[in-house]
């Protein structure tokens, strides 16, 4: 199969959808690779190290997406982009269509494959190209926050940690997922006091054996998040529902129960958000304030440590796009049930339910499509 790797051109993205050594282990599969000149420039990697993994260099996006079977992204293909896509094309990557009916109606429309890293599901629930990016954005979560408590970035001028003979500041963080965990295990580390909201109790008795003494569990709810975040100096919003929109969990009237200059940072924001006032920013200007608060949104944050997030991205996806190069994508989402939940659209076809529901489009079921294709 011919694998294209495009630079990125969301603002402020600096990962890349491979690195060499991903590279190197498709062309020893027997598939080429083509990547996009300069593409891995922002996590470290020059077309220098790719020609030397075996790969490929293109001068421009288009000669990528003209030639390659399969596109492999990091984020969301936007709007220059939209049209570079054929149909039948497989593009794997981040998708989140749920947050973004233009997004959805374009890929729709010219009639890719479209095979969304977070909604590829094992078994046990879990969404294992979803987890390194969300365990990065969990940790930066709490980094970011304990950044802009600062006076001089619009903060209270609250030290997470506090020091002897002061109070910690306290980091609410709603949801106990892996993002909620990480966000959670670093204010810790920092010194704050935190309580992790969700509302699956065999969850939060997970949580309360494996954390430290400083941090607490309380099941989420309407009047739980209210009465919290009248207190709270940090709320980092960590809820995800797979493939759908996020819950609005902290509505404008909750906001203006909270202290002057406190901090959100919305981590489901590429999912929607679950703070109502939120909308996505970029690393370029990623806050705004509202009613006082302090609103840290960034729509791609691991993109702001790409050197890390570049590694933990490969290490996740390269198993499953090697199937997907080795069998197809057709034989690959039929015999692999993980790969199959990644399906979101099929040629023009919705395949993934939460996705059309969140425009009501018309949805077509991915065992009815697939069986078509098997005819």
């Amino acid at each position: 199969m011919i694998i294209g790797v495009p630079k990125e051109i969301k603002t402020n993205e600096n990962r890349v959808a491979l690195t060499p050594g991903g590279a190197e282990v498709l062309k020893q599969n027997g598939h080429k690779v083509y990547v996009e000149t300069n593409a891995g420039i922002g996590s470290g990697y020059t077309d220098a190290d790719y020609k030397k993994a075996g790969a490929l260099i293109l001068k421009t996006s288009k000669q990528v997406f003209d030639i390659a079977e399969m596109i492999m992204k990091v984020k969301e293909p936007i709007k220059p982009e939209y049209k570079k896509i054929k149909k039948g094309q497989i593009v794997f990557t981040y998708f989140h269509f749920a947050s973004s009916k233009e997004l959805t109606k374009a890929m729709v429309d010219n009639k890719c494959i479209s095979i969304a890293y977070e909604t590829v599901q094992k078994s046990d629930g879990s969404l294992p190209l979803l987890i390194p990016m969300s365990e990065v954005a969990g940790r930066m979560a709490a980094q970011e926050g304990a950044k802009y408590l600062e006076k001089v970035m619009g903060g209270r001028g609250v030290l997470l940690g506090g020091v002897p003979g002061t109070e910690p500041a306290e980091v609410i963080v709603l949801g106990g997922g892996i993002v909620g965990t990480n966000a959670a295990k670093i204010a810790a580390g920092f010194g704050a006091r935190v309580t992790i909201m969700d509302n699956n109790l065999y969850r939060l008795r997970y949580l309360d054996d494996i954390m430290p003494k400083n941090v607490t569990t309380m099941m989420s709810s309407p009047v739980n998040i209210r009465q919290k975040i009248k207190t709270a100096d940090l709320v980092i919003g960590a809820v995800l529902i797979a493939g759908a929109k996020a819950p609005k969990l902290v509505t404008r009237d909750m906001l203006k129960l909270m202290k002057k200059g406190a901090v959100v940072v919305d981590v489901s924001v590429d999912q929607g958000g679950c703070i109502e006032t939120c909308k996505p920013t970029t690393h370029e200007n990623p806050t705004f304030v509202v009613d006082d608060i302090v609103h840290y949104c960034v729509a791609n944050m691991p993109g702001g440590v790409p050197f890390t997030s570049t590694i933990a991205l490969t290490n996740a996806t390269l198993p499953y796009a090697l199937q997907i190069a080795n069998l197809g994508w057709f034989k690959a989402c039929t015999s692999n049930e993980e790969l199959k939940f990644g399906l979101n659209t099929i040629e023009g076809k919705i395949v993934y339910k939460a996705v059309a529901n969140a425009f009501n489009f018309k949805y077509s079921p991915v065992e009815e499509v697939l069986k078509e294709y098997s005819e």
